[in-house]
């Protein structure tokens, strides 16, 4: 065997290796979901002997899972919109310009992603209550879209950067202005990019646990992830079963979205990451 085929076989065992690690906790979510509480205690490993459902009903009924859902997938929903329009446009702009100001701002938009959320948690607490955004969807939105925006611009701008420029002079000479050029033009050829952010946004804002902790109080507004741990992750008592169920209903919408769109990621992250 050359040493061009032992590294292919070398670098397939490892992945395989890595693959089931990382399979392992999925694993265990799967078969405990449908086992009663003992069961889970007792044959964690093993194979659940008859599918047990009451967990799904007792974390929908006990949780009060459809109103922890509907606030996740609102939040998730309108800032993932507002993360894409305004990154999308941003994007563009830098894209299309040159000169000290458009290599400041792109420095200064991929500063923010080495600086540490936990870094600027008080004082984003504080700026939010000034503003009486404290216990409010829309206060926490705006924050994601914040947060999200500048690496999402960044991607969009390397992105825009690989289309041709004739497209859009084609457009000017027809007399079409800038907003028509970008939302009938540009933004139809962004769909891989659009993609990629979308579900690396989802999956944070989704997810997310600590920025609603700290900014949320009111039961009904509550996100999945806050909901759940304040149920059955207790401080003197864990109902494994429910949080493990809670955990399975809550990755489904993340996966059927990962699916619909994963052959759209590659090519965007790809193609996103050229210098500007």
């Amino acid at each position: 065997m050359s040493k061009r085929n032992k590294s292919t076989v070398a670098a397939g065992v490892g992945m395989g290796i890595i693959s089931l690690v990382w399979f392992l906790p999925v694993y265990f979510m799967l078969i405990n979901s449908f086992k009663p509480l003992k069961e889970v205690i007792f044959t964690t490993a093993a194979f659940p002997k008859n599918f047990y459902f009451g967990n799904i009903r007792e974390v929908w009924e006990g949780a009060n899972y459809f109103l922890l859902f509907s606030n996740s997938f609102i939040i998730t929903f309108i800032s993932i919109t507002g993360i894409v329009l305004f990154s999308a446009m941003a994007g563009y702009r830098l894209s299309r310009s040159s000169g000290k100001v458009t290599a400041f701002l792109l420095s200064y938009f991929i500063l923010t992603l080495i600086i540490p959320f936990q870094a600027v948690m008080i004082p984003l607490v504080k700026t939010m209550r000034e503003f009486a955004m404290i216990d409010s969807r829309w206060g926490l939105i705006l924050v994601y879209v914040a947060l999200g925006s500048p690496i999402a611009i960044f991607l969009y701008q390397g992105y825009i950067k690989t289309l041709p420029y004739a497209l859009e002079e084609s457009a000017i000479i027809d007399g079409a202005g800038q907003l028509t050029i970008f939302f009938r033009i540009i933004f139809p050829l962004l769909k891989p990019m659009t993609s990629t952010v979308v579900i690396l946004q989802s999956l944070y804002i989704w997810n997310d646990f600590l920025l609603p902790l700290i900014t949320i109080q009111s039961d009904n507004l509550k996100t999945i992830p806050l909901g759940i741990a304040g149920k059955f992750f207790g401080q003197y008592a864990f109902k494994w079963n429910l949080g493990i169920t809670s955990m399975l209903m809550a990755s489904l919408p993340m996966l059927i979205l990962y699916i619909f769109v994963q052959r759209f990621i590659i090519s965007g992250v790809m193609k996103g990451s050229v210098k500007y």
